[in-house]
């Protein structure tokens, strides 16, 4: 049985939770979280044996196979590195580090142990995202010319909501410019030879509209638009010299689209999901049985991509 323990309480562990219990061989037997309430209260939700109030006390009394870090973004290098010291591989909620300082003083350790870790980039994994890579590797769409991807919410008035709050390290690039910058990156598969960006700030002082502008190998242009200051119409779009690919709902939906012509020539529709975190956390015990330190499909250089992306964000958000 592999065992995961999890740290924190919140909403997206409870979707986690849920994706292990549909995993034949795994569990996850041990909650922790800076309330003993909030710990209890989870455990008898999800029925799990141990539950901590202490992060350190669950690693040395549960020595989990993998620890879930599921809290907000301030806290997971710090979580990362108790982590490491106790030998423990770790699947790390996105974004993953809040800058490249953070994930190059992380990994550079982790991989001189040889310890697992890996952003838990569940979109990545999806079959509709996986099948739009499949037709611009196939040349599907002729040769790719441009890709658009577009993510974003309104978000609460709250200043102490965790996307408004810079203490809890929210913004939007944290939040979902990830989402935007990985998927779009996914699905073109070219190196990204340079990229520029513009960033405005909410009152509160974290960006809240990000847009980055990609030049990928091969003379393909990506935009990357995110916000969490509106509700913007949710796709990738990927144009060819010989048709498109669309994604309603980019990250989060179940169809991909292929045009040729100005007609709908193929439209694939994922009945089989029936929770997205399952091929992020089955990636995760593979490469932890197969004695690797990182994923073929999430790596480490994607992690580190993208935090060299929001240190930029970050010094252009005005």
């Amino acid at each position: 049985m592999f065992r995961f323990a999890i740290m924190g309480a919140g909403g997206i562990a409870n979707k986690f939770c849920d994706a292990v219990s549909l995993i034949p061989d795994a569990a996850v037997t041990a909650i922790s979280s800076k309330s003993i309430d909030r710990a209890e209260s989870f455990a008898n939700r999800h029925r799990l044996p141990a539950y901590y109030d202490s992060y350190e006390r669950m690693l040395e009394e549960e020595r989990p196979d993998c620890v879930y870090i599921a809290v907000t973004h301030d806290a997971h290098f710090e979580l990362a590195m108790l982590c490491l010291a106790h030998d423990t591989p770790i699947l790390c909620e996105k974004s993953m580090f809040r800058n490249s300082r953070e994930a190059e003083t992380y990994f550079a350790e982790s991989e001189k142990r040889g310890l697992f870790s890996m952003e838990a980039m569940w979109s990545r994994f999806l079959p509709p995202v996986a099948k739009a890579r499949e037709w611009v590797k196939e040349g599907r769409i002729g040769r790719p010319v441009f890709g658009d991807m577009t993510i974003g919410f309104r978000s609460s008035p709250d200043p102490e909501n965790r996307i408004n709050n810079p203490k809890l390290g929210g913004g939007a690039a944290l939040d979902i410019t990830v989402y935007s910058y990985d998927v779009l990156t996914r699905v073109i598969d070219r190196p990204v030879l340079r990229a520029s960006v513009e960033a405005t700030k909410m009152a509160t002082g974290v960006d809240d509209t990000d847009i980055a502008l990609l030049r990928f190998e091969g003379g393909v242009l990506g935009v990357c638009k995110s916000t969490v200051a509106c509700s913007p119409d949710e796709r990738l779009i990927v144009e060819g010299t010989e048709g498109r690919i669309i994604l309603p709902h980019s990250h989060v939906g179940n169809e991909a689209q292929l045009w040729r012509g100005g007609r709908l020539v193929e439209h694939f529709i994922d009945n089989e999901t029936k929770n997205g975190f399952t091929y992020e956390i089955e990636e995760t015990i593979r490469s932890i049985r197969a004695g690797k330190i990182e994923s073929e499909v999430c790596p480490h250089a994607m992690t580190l991509e993208f935090a060299r992306l929001c240190d930029r964000i970050f010094e252009e958000a005005e």
